[in-house]
């Protein structure tokens, strides 16, 4: 069933014109570099926030680089060839199929991206409205450029999702102590990282 429903994907892919097909190519690198410039958009906003606040914004690239270290452990465990040389009679892959060897299950990009859209969130309510969408577009372009199954990124989403809430469940406690003390240092570059914290930034609001 899930083969039969990467060839309907992969022959819609193909119906499309070149413009979304090229588009399609680029996003599916392009998320990844877009859910860097929100971590980074993240920190920046945290700095003149509670130290919870920062504790977040700070797990939330860690939890994604551990989300994506449990899916490369995965895919050498179970090692499931890639649709693009796998299933018959499907329409070629848009994008050259990965070498022999660079399993297909779980998605790595989906994980990412799975993990990246709720660690975000977490440390930034509102951005959810954004960061969901773009994983579940991230995680489709996997399978429309014809290098995953549906179930691939299905379970990379998952992945991510519970890799991120366990990263950050265990780590916002240790790692808000650690920016707490970060920002009472005399040490200029670590105070600039940790920046001023809602107290300074309250002063300075009223100030104005």
């Amino acid at each position: 069933m899930d083969s039969e429903l990467y060839r309907n994907i992969t022959d819609f892919a193909h119906d499309m014109p070149s413009w979304v097909q090229s588009f399609v190519e680029v996003w599916t690198e392009l998320g990844l570099l877009l859910f860097g410039v929100l971590f980074a958009c993240a920190w920046w906003r945290a700095r003149r926030r509670d130290t919870t606040s920062f504790a977040l914004a700070l797990l939330a690239p860690l939890a994604t680089a551990a989300a994506y270290l449990c899916s490369e452990v995965m895919k050498s465990l179970i090692d499931e060839e890639r649709p693009c040389r796998a299933v018959a009679g499907a329409a070629t892959s848009l994008i050259a199929c990965p070498v022999n060897g660079d399993w297909s299950f779980p998605s790595n990009h989906a994980t990412i991206a799975g993990a990246a859209a709720v660690a975000l969130a977490l440390a930034w309510s509102r951005i959810w409205m954004i960061t969901v969408p773009m994983a579940l577009a991230m995680a489709f372009s996997r399978v429309f450029v014809g290098v995953h199954y549906p179930h691939d990124v299905a379970a990379g989403l998952v992945l991510g999702t519970v890799i991120a809430l366990i990263v950050v469940k265990v780590g916002t406690r240790p790692v808000r102590a650690l920016a707490e003390s970060m920002r009472t240092s005399d040490i200029t570059p670590v105070a600039w990282f940790t920046g001023p914290g809602a107290r300074v930034h309250a002063r300075q609001h009223a100030r104005r």
